[in-house]
């Protein structure tokens, strides 16, 4: 958060507050806003699907570009496929960690001395390397291609049952229905815990992209509350996993006993509990939510699909590369720098745009047309690129791959019948409500 939302946090000012002193017009056409003044960061502009024209005129006229003021502070928009890439691939230039500012708007950097305010969470995500390298190692065996091929059973029965208990001549949310249920099942398998309590870790996932949304927290801190509840359910079942004689195979019990996360302290063990939620069911729920959306608004594709079902492992990266789940990531500049011919000092906060480099005309054909048979349909940038690039990009794309092989199986026509409701925020592209009804 910028300074100015801390200190209206600080002084007991409320969510609501704070989106009020910051309120914008989500229908200003942007080519009327000064160059200098575009600030496509608003939760809002997302909230209300407004935000591609922002991304579309800084592309064209200044691909590197400073806002100066936001209600996230001072940033830099990173807007073209090729200087995300660049920004990316150099983590020895822009740091990730959380010291830093972290990796999504809102972060700052601690002072020294500071203490860590209760919702500072280290996360290896949101780490440079040694840290980040020897973390990460610890759970990179879980999501090889031979680990994963375990699970392509599992994905599969439970697709199917789904799909075949979906409601027939009724509308109902397939992002309740589908993409959380298909994904929350898989996480509590990752976790091995009882699946009864999957519905916990999709609420904790959803907390965080609520932390600041006043519909649903009227403070942060209420939000981080619910957030040590989740520290609670794991604390206790890693307390069981550390002890047992038998090593487990689960995330949680491979964290326990890794030699570089064994002994973290409370917040960054729910800071990486936090990581390894969000990043196994945002992303993949709403590229299942999102694609489906596309095959909508695109009915010529799903009868493409529906023709030559042998075309879903090229489709399944358009849909991620369409709906770009993870909107942006940031990073904080280490040294003064210089990228699209700008200079960026040391310490300014760096925006990679991946939902805008993923319409960049340079690099991709017709990027504004959903297109279930590119050619080369997995040069995209939602998954990231370098050292952060993300781990569960295999088991995302199996879980959609066999997803859809079973829906063109079984439901031929799938009508959605209201548009979408989206989520208010700028990070997670996400899709809270998609109506749809399936004729029987």
């Amino acid at each position: 958060m910028s300074e100015k939302s801390q200190d209206l946090q600080a002084a007991g000012i409320s969510n609501r507050e704070t989106q009020a002193r910051w309120a914008i017009d989500v229908n200003v056409d942007p080519m009327s806003i000064p160059l200098a003044q575009l600030d496509p960061c608003h939760p809002s502009l997302f909230e209300a699907d407004k935000f591609k024209p922002y991304f579309d005129r800084l592309r064209a006229e200044d691909p590197v570009h400073l806002t100066a003021e936001s209600m996230f502070g001072p940033y830099w928009s990173v807007t073209r496929f090729d200087d995300i890439l660049y920004v990316d691939s150099h983590h020895e230039i822009f740091s990730s960690d959380i010291d830093q500012g972290g990796i999504r708007m809102g972060g700052r950097p601690r002072q020294a001395g500071e203490p860590d305010p209760m919702f500072h969470l280290p996360m290896f995500i949101m780490a440079d390397p040694p840290v980040h390298d020897e973390q990460r190692k610890v759970v990179a065996p879980m999501f090889t291609s031979r680990a994963l091929a375990d699970l392509q059973d599992l994905i599969r029965e439970r697709a199917i049952k789904i799909l075949d208990g979906l409601p027939r001549d009724e509308d109902f949310n397939w992002v309740q229905h589908v993409s959380v249920e298909l994904t929350g099942q898989m996480l509590a398998t990752l976790f091995d815990i009882p699946q009864e309590d999957r519905h916990k870790l999709i609420h904790w996932s959803d907390t965080i992209e609520n932390i600041g949304n006043p519909d649903v927290y009227e403070t942060p801190e209420q939000a981080f509350a619910e957030l040590w509840k989740c520290f609670e359910y794991f604390d206790a079942a890693w307390k069981e996993r550390a002890a047992r004689t038998t090593p487990g195979t689960d995330l949680i019990s491979v964290l326990a006993q890794g030699e570089s996360t064994k002994n973290m302290a409370p917040n960054e063990f729910l800071g990486n509990m936090l990581l390894l939620i969000v990043g196994g069911n945002d992303t993949t729920r709403n590229s299942i939510s999102g694609g489906l959306l596309a095959m909508s608004q695109y009915p010529a594709e799903y009868d493409k699909l529906l023709s030559d079902p042998s075309l879903i492992p090229k489709m399944v990266p358009e849909m991620i590369r369409w709906q770009s789940p993870v909107a942006h990531m940031c990073r904080t500049a280490l040294i003064d720098t210089e990228l699209g011919g700008k200079q960026i000092k040391a310490g300014d906060k760096v925006v990679m745009w991946y939902i805008s480099g993923n319409r960049d005309e340079r690099q991709i054909d017709r990027p504004d047309e959903f297109i279930i048979d590119r050619i080369n349909p997995r040069h995209h940038l939602s998954f990231g690129f370098g050292i952060h690039r993300c781990l569960g990009n295999r088991l995302g794309e199996m879980q959609l791959t066999i997803l859809w092989e079973e829906i063109v199986k079984r439901l031929p026509k799938i009508e959605v019948v209201a548009d979408p409701v989206y989520l208010r925020s700028n990070f997670i592209h996400g899709i809270r409500e998609l109506m749809v009804r399936i004729p029987s």
